[in-house]
């Protein structure tokens, strides 16, 4: 494990990356407006385990694979990049009401979720992200000296204490979502409009990880 400083500049920059919106925060704000603080906070739950398997795949070896083989890193892509264009079509195209982001009123917001399909789909929307996967290969040795004798441990060590560090930012903000979607009915009323926002903005990352071109070439 790196020394104190290190691993102190470790966490810092996990939380400033965690912090800055994505496809993983607006899933998580989404899912929290529509029903509810724990609708989020599964939501982060879904996106974190997806981050385990990338740490888990780097160490092994995976996200090598994908850094030096075109044809494995353009098949992840693709099929991220759709899945993440099918959720924003769908939410471009939702009916006004239940489906919304942003429920009609306030009683609604804690309407029962399926929690089980709201993890599920966290966890794909990371898996399915190859840059995911690289971003654990680019990031994470950087903090690892260079006489460990074990790469591979330090890696889990390290991921795993990426991931756990992001769940307090996920987790504030499923709960600011939630305050926010249960008190300001300025934000309730543009309930169909929030919809149609997030879907453009999925479709967006999806076009733009469709576009995008293996950071290690």
């Amino acid at each position: 494990m790196p020394d104190t400083p290190q691993l102190l500049m470790f966490i810092a920059a996990g939380w400033l990356l965690n912090l800055t919106p994505g496809p993983d925060v607006l899933y998580i704000v989404s899912n929290a407006f529509k029903s509810g603080v724990r609708a989020g906070i599964v939501a982060a739950l879904g996106i974190v385990s997806g981050c385990f398997v990338h740490v888990f795949a780097a160490a092994l070896g995976v996200s090598a694979l994908l850094a030096t083989s075109a044809t494995a890193f353009t098949v992840l892509k693709w099929i991220g990049a759709a899945y993440l264009m099918w959720m924003g079509v769908k939410l471009l195209f939702a009916q006004g009401g239940g489906s919304s982001i942003v429920p009609a009123d306030a009683a609604r917001v804690h309407q029962p979720a399926d929690l089980r399909r709201i993890y599920r789909r966290g966890f794909l929307t990371n898996v399915l992200n190859p840059k995911v996967a690289l971003f654990f290969l680019a990031f994470v040795p950087q903090f690892i000296a260079p006489g460990t004798p074990d790469k591979v441990t330090a890696f889990l060590l390290l991921g795993l204490l990426f991931n756990l560090n992001s769940l307090p930012i996920n987790f504030g903000y499923a709960w600011l979502a939630g305050w926010a979607a249960g008190r300001v009915s300025a934000v309730q009323r543009t309930m169909h409009w929030m919809d149609r926002a997030a879907g453009a903005m999925f479709v967006g990352f999806g076009l733009k990880l469709a576009m995008s071109d293996n950071p290690s070439r």
